[in-house]
């Protein structure tokens, strides 16, 4: 199911035994784009403090209510480890978290498989890495586990090959796997009134620093492709629509 990240921003989250909070952000996996992370704002419950669950423990999310339970107490959330979500999350901080939960590692030698909840229903870019980082050079136990918040991408300027086209608007994440599959481009300075997808896999080039992201698309073929409508569902129909018209490999096959 491919949900908007902002939608998925209204959601409550509920435990066993009470409300946590509401989904405030994500942090996903500048490598895979994978979301990690689901930041939940405390509200009233604990004032001032956001804590983060991974997206494995979201049970069935309950679309009329708009809601994720989760298999934990409002307890072990509560003395959950304590940490700064306005701040970078260290990989120390990721171990104790998930020694605490006795989560399973998405860190380490071999590719990442992620994990999907048992809730669930049926249904690379290169990057330009920050300073200090080389592409491809071992990562040391404490250094940039490469995390990054949605709510900090959105706004990003995007560029096309030839010039300047729009902006990070909201993402697209397939709430199976919990993989971000398309980025939405907000052209209303460019082409008013008018959003575009783009795959991650597109992405040609990031800037962290500037803000920037470069997808290896043209401005002409974006002028004229499929119109993404965010009032409704990204459905497959509409995303063979959009594979064909770029005449790009589609991810399901």
């Amino acid at each position: 199911m491919l949900l908007s990240i902002d939608h998925l921003c209204t959601y409550t989250i509920e435990a066993q035994d009470g409300n946590v909070g509401q989904v405030d952000d994500f942090f996903f996996d500048d490598q895979s784009w994978t979301i990690r992370y689901v930041v939940v704002d405390t509200g009233k419950w604990i004032p001032g403090r956001k804590v983060l669950l991974a997206p494995s423990v979201l049970g069935k999310l309950e679309g009329r209510l708009r809601l994720f339970p989760v298999e934990l107490t409002m307890q072990k959330i509560e003395e959950s480890p304590d940490i700064d979500t306005e701040k970078p999350v260290s990989r120390q901080q990721e171990i104790e978290l998930h020694s605490y939960y006795n989560w399973a590692s998405y860190w380490g030698g071999g590719a990442w498989e992620p994990t999907i909840s048992p809730y669930a229903s049926a249904l690379p870019p290169r990057t330009q890495r920050p300073p200090g980082r080389v592409a491809g050079a071992p990562e040391d136990k404490s250094g940039d586990p490469h995390l990054r918040s949605a709510k900090e991408v959105i706004g990003y300027r995007i560029h096309a090959v030839d010039g300047a086209m729009c902006s990070v608007d909201d993402f697209i994440a397939n709430i199976e796997d919990w993989k971000i599959r398309y980025i939405v481009g907000d052209t209303r300075k460019w082409l008013p009134g008018r959003r575009v997808l783009f795959p991650p896999d597109w992405v040609k080039e990031i800037s962290w620093g500037a803000s920037e992201i470069v997808v290896d698309v043209s401005q002409e073929r974006v002028r004229n492709s499929p119109e993404f409508d965010p009032t409704q569902p990204v459905n497959r129909e509409y995303e063979v629509q959009l594979y064909d018209y770029y005449g790009r490999p589609a991810y399901w096959g």
